[in-house]
């Protein structure tokens, strides 16, 4: 069973043990991705391989032994291994044949205070905050890219990466605006605010995936800011990059040369160019169609943090959640599942 995929793993094992593959970059890169995507499916292979032959034992023993209490010990488990089994290859399947592409890459999260002024940029870095500890529970890295932070320390705008097994499957979902109602700390009346915030996620584009040429980019260099626009240096180490043919505009200035800053940005910009490539195609296809993030209006929204009443619902699946605490803190996994599930 799947002897194909054994080969073909097999194949990508001898190309990277081959000398002349790592002095080519890009090929290098390319077979180490796919061999890393099979290896997972190997595993699966093998378990799967183990319960077959688990599975012919326990046949033998049914049809061959005259011990009744042996025997029916060997059905009670061959019961357990055939379930075992039907889920073992629906993982294979799905690993071989995923529903979305892109399920199995990294992601860019771009997260912007939408309306609520203070409120919305406060709201924005508890939303960066549950994707950063979701992300560590699931052993993933984050790693911001660009940021505008507030002085009361919430974000205007946080653009960041985040790198992990299935990421863009698991967090796909979350695009779209999302709304809090809750008293803000400069509140003095008690009174509830309502404010939104967008959030946006883009599979993250690599080399292999879009080639961006050097003459299509215009570069930009200028004084990173800090909270209120003051320069917090004096040195050029912030960079703006524009993709001349599509428009699309990407910046850094988080990291701490010049030339780190120009290689996050670009690495932005090549996953917001083949998203936009990749609407406009589908834009040709069909009349109509939803866009992931809206105007940051409090009336378009996926999903309302309702602080007072202690409740979380997601408008999509019409379903509810509580203990908000425990969900910004990263407790996700009930809400994606059911996104995963009901979507």
């Amino acid at each position: 069973m799947y002897d194909e995929i054994k080969q073909k793993f097999s194949k990508l094992e001898k190309k990277l043990s081959d000398p002349t593959i790592s002095t080519d970059i890009k090929k290098l890169t390319k077979i180490s991705k796919e061999h890393a995507e099979i290896k997972d499916v190997i595993l699966l292979i093998n378990k799967i391989d183990k319960l077959e032959n688990n599975i012919k034992q326990n046949k033998e023993i049914i049809n061959d032994e005259n011990d009744k209490e042996l025997k029916e010990m060997a059905q009670n488990e061959l019961k357990d291994l055939k379930i075992e089994f039907d889920i073992l290859k629906k993982e294979i399947d799905e690993e071989l044949n995923p529903a979305d592409p892109n399920d199995k890459k990294n992601i860019i999260m771009e997260i912007r205070a939408g309306t609520g002024g203070d409120e919305s940029a406060l709201f924005a870095g508890d939303l960066f905050r549950m994707y950063s500890r979701f992300a560590e529970n699931q052993s993933w890295k984050v790693n911001i890219l660009d940021s505008s932070k507030t002085g009361i320390g919430g974000f205007k705008e946080v653009v960041f990466e985040i790198k992990g097994q299935r990421v863009y499957s698991n967090l796909k979902f979350e695009a779209g605006t999302h709304r809090v109602q809750r008293v803000p700390e400069t509140e003095k009346q008690g009174r509830v605010h309502t404010s939104a915030v967008t959030v946006a996620v883009m599979p993250e584009a690599e080399e292999i995936d879009l080639e961006i040429k050097a003459q299509d980019v215009r570069v930009d260099v200028y004084s990173a800011s800090g909270p209120g626009g003051q320069s917090v240096n004096t040195s050029n180490s912030a960079v703006r990059l524009t993709h001349l043919p599509t428009g699309v505009v990407t910046q850094c200035q988080d990291q701490k040369s010049q030339q780190q800053n120009k290689e996050k940005a670009m690495q932005v910009l090549r996953s917001r160019v083949l998203q936009k490539l990749e609407q406009d195609k589908h834009d040709k296809e069909a009349a109509t169609r939803k866009e992931q993030v809206g105007t940051g209006d409090r009336s378009e929204k996926i999903r309302t943090y309702n602080f007072p009443q202690d409740r979380i619902t997601d408008h999509r699946i019409k379903k509810n959640w509580s203990n908000i605490a425990n969900i910004l803190d990263g407790g996700l996994k009930d809400i994606i599942k059911s996104l995963q599930e009901g979507l």
